[in-house]
């Protein structure tokens, strides 16, 4: 080729690529590099909590590094912007324009919201993450903040939790009447049904008032974050597993007005962040749970481990029916997602009787723990 025709060609080349979205791109490139969003993220967990502020921070952190910083979310933990149990007023005034927590903190709002974090007897963790992501649970927690101007998604899940913390030993139903316990959800107003005084304090607030005496017993997650808190040091009997709380579930909630102004490609990152958070938060409870337990009661002999009785668990069962048969009637949206709840439920219940739960008890007896 001579070089005046080389020219001439490369000249109309280059005026052909310009022309394209890709260099409109890479000409655009500076100006993008300047649109900078900040978004404040506030949460109820103490700073560093395991499980629970670490995985909020490693949401933070992803969106950060998956937009270039064109999205940054700074984190804020319970009490340093707001109180916290004031993370969903946050997020709805945009003080704070997301927020790390568990739906069942604000079922003041709505009763619903309980649905979307755990029903005692209700969805495991790979239950509740079927039922969110394939079922029509998504749509139907959507729905219920609609009108709040929150958009949820579901970021992780602690797998089954522990009972709690007692100060002494639940034989009979009868020991639960006047117990003084901490204790969160619709396991609360359970456990109340059976006879005890139920209070719900923020998570940095348990242990202090387990060490007082202000309770007399104590639920917080499982072993990982129990020990954590030192819950150990102020009761001995540990009740496992939690009736309350088999699979509950964590969120991220965003201001709907600040997430619908955001370019496509950020809600993206938005939307799969909080995806990527689930996984790798299920699978952290899961395997610190399984770590700290192995060595939990070597270096607490002090901490005995009890399960419920069948009697108290036939009562927890019967306690639970009524409250979200009741809670269902008192408020059309939640039937709506309590009839959704229950159906999968069911049929969850009738497959596992054949799956994992005849798969664990052929691991026992092949591991000759049985």
């Amino acid at each position: 080729m001579k070089r005046r025709e080389f020219l001439t060609t490369a000249a109309t080349a280059g005026a052909a690529a310009a022309s394209t979205p890709l260099a409109a791109g890479v000409l655009a490139a500076p100006a993008l590099a300047q649109e900078r969003i900040e978004w404040k993220m506030v949460a109820p967990w103490p700073k560093n909590a395991p499980g629970v502020g670490v995985n909020a921070q490693r949401f933070a952190d992803m969106v950060t590094e998956m937009s270039g910083g064109r999205l940054t979310i700074t984190l804020f933990a319970g009490g340093e912007l707001v109180p916290p149990f004031e993370v969903l007023d946050a997020v709805q005034n945009d003080t704070a324009q997301v927020g790390h927590s568990t739906p069942y903190y604000w079922q003041g709002k709505a009763k619903a919201l309980n649905l979307f974090t755990t029903v005692p007897f209700g969805l495991l963790a790979w239950e509740m993450n079927g039922w969110l992501t394939f079922g029509d649970g998504m749509a139907l927690w959507e729905e219920v903040y609609a009108p709040m101007g929150v958009k949820p998604f579901y970021a992780g899940n602690s797998g089954s939790q522990a009972g709690g913390w007692f100060n002494k030993e639940i034989n009979t139903l009868e020991d639960l009447k006047g117990l003084k316990m901490r204790i969160a959800g619709l396991g609360g107003e359970v456990m109340r049904r059976l006879g005890a005084a139920t209070v719900l304090t923020p998570p940095g607030e348990i242990m202090p008032s387990l060490m007082s005496g202000a309770v007399d017993a104590a639920e917080w997650v499982s072993p990982w974050l129990d020990i954590a808190f030192g819950l150990q040091k102020a009761a001995k009997y540990y009740y496992m597993p939690a009736f309350h709380e088999p699979g509950p579930s964590l969120e991220v909630i965003v201001n709907q007005a600040r997430y619908d102004a955001l370019p496509t490609d950020l809600q993206a990152i938005v939307k799969f962040a909080a995806h990527a958070t689930n996984s790798i938060t299920l699978a952290d409870f899961t395997y610190n749970n399984t770590i700290v337990f192995d060595s939990m009661r070597e270096k607490y002999p002090q901490i005995e481990i009890r399960t419920f009785s069948k009697e108290i668990i036939v009562a927890m069962g019967k306690a639970t029916t009524e409250v979200l048969e009741e809670m269902a009637a008192g408020d059309p949206m939640t039937a709506k997602v309590y009839a959704s709840f229950k159906a999968f439920n069911e049929k969850c219940a009738k497959y596992q009787a054949h799956a994992d739960l005849p798969t664990l008890r052929n691991r026992e007896i092949a591991l000759g723990m049985v």
